[in-house]
């Protein structure tokens, strides 16, 4: 009763970032039976026992940690999710921004999914990948899914929902489900721009080492599950000053970023995300670029 879940392979490079607090949300899918639990389960210890963020709380069971084995980090991860299963009963979401996590058959057939959430700040919740993926975002990103989750119900608020959803709400799904957060040099972000692949990820390969990547669309994590070449991410700059490997610096950066005009122009790139350097064998070989079907000049 796994839903897909045990099916992900943490060690994988586009999972980092994600994997302590993945792993633990997973043992507590199997503790607890069902995804949305599991996610509460995890949000109230968070929002309990860190003041400092998110990140403070799983820094001592992440896979980085200096564990002995392998065997040593699942069992500390299975020992902690334990505590948190063991807690939940009494513990609360907490006021403010937070968040519950519900069943799907709570959203009520006449309102728009975004407009829920906002209003009742419950995040409806099926059973599967797409949402385990989406549960972990709201809880690593929470002032980002807010801010993304506002500009939704606003737009749903003014323009209705209809047949095309409009310029700003078709960016706001983008990222939402799709995006690569992308920390770079300026040639590395030229070379994108240009679509030049050979000099992007051949002849700029070592700069990839200083880069810094975050996958964050849940519908992107969802594929990576099962990998194949053609997966591409639509990419947001990340500014060069920023201290991007502070999860809640990103998060406050991203809320106060995303405004609705910028948006509306889609500031994306597309990249496909198996030639990043290190995240595939194949594309060890420059020939790995050459398909013309994933690696398009335009």
């Amino acid at each position: 009763m796994a839903f897909g879940v045990e099916r992900i392979y943490w060690a994988r490079p586009w999972f980092a970032g994600w994997r302590g607090l993945g792993s633990l949300t997973y043992e507590l899918v199997a503790e607890h039976g069902n995804i949305c639990s599991a996610l509460n389960a995890v949000h109230r210890s968070l929002l309990v026992n860190d003041s400092g963020g998110s990140t403070g709380l799983l820094k001592d069971i992440s896979p980085a940690h200096s564990a002995k084995s392998e065997g040593d980090t699942v069992r500390a991860h299975t020992r902690f999710a334990r505590q948190i299963a063991r807690a939940s009963a009494t513990l609360t979401l907490g006021s403010g921004g937070a968040v519950e996590f519900v069943s799907q058959g709570e959203l009520p057939s006449d309102i728009a999914y975004e407009a829920f959430i906002y209003s009742h700040k419950r995040v409806p919740t099926r059973d599967n990948l797409h949402d385990f993926f989406n549960g972990l975002c709201w809880l690593r990103f929470p002032k980002t899914k807010s801010r993304l989750n506002f500009l939704q119900a606003q737009e749903i608020t003014s323009q209705g929902v209809g047949a095309t959803r409009g310029p700003l709400r078709d960016a706001l799904t983008l990222f939402d489900e799709n995006v690569l957060l992308l920390q770079s040099s300026d040639a590395l972000w030229q070379a994108l721009q240009d679509r030049d692949w050979i000099k992007l990820f051949v002849q700029l390969r070592d700069e990839w080492q200083n880069a810094h990547i975050v996958i964050f669309g849940h519908a992107l994590l969802e594929k990576l599950v099962t990998p194949y070449k053609s997966i591409t991410a639509h990419v947001y700059r990340i500014a060069s000053d920023l201290e991007a490997q502070d999860d809640q610096a990103l998060d406050d950066w991203l809320a106060s970023n995303l405004q609705p005009n910028f948006l509306a122009t889609k500031p994306f790139l597309p990249l496909p995300v198996l030639g990043i350097p290190g995240w595939w064998p194949d594309n060890e070989v420059a020939s790995f670029y050459a398909d013309t079907q994933v690696f398009r000049a335009s």
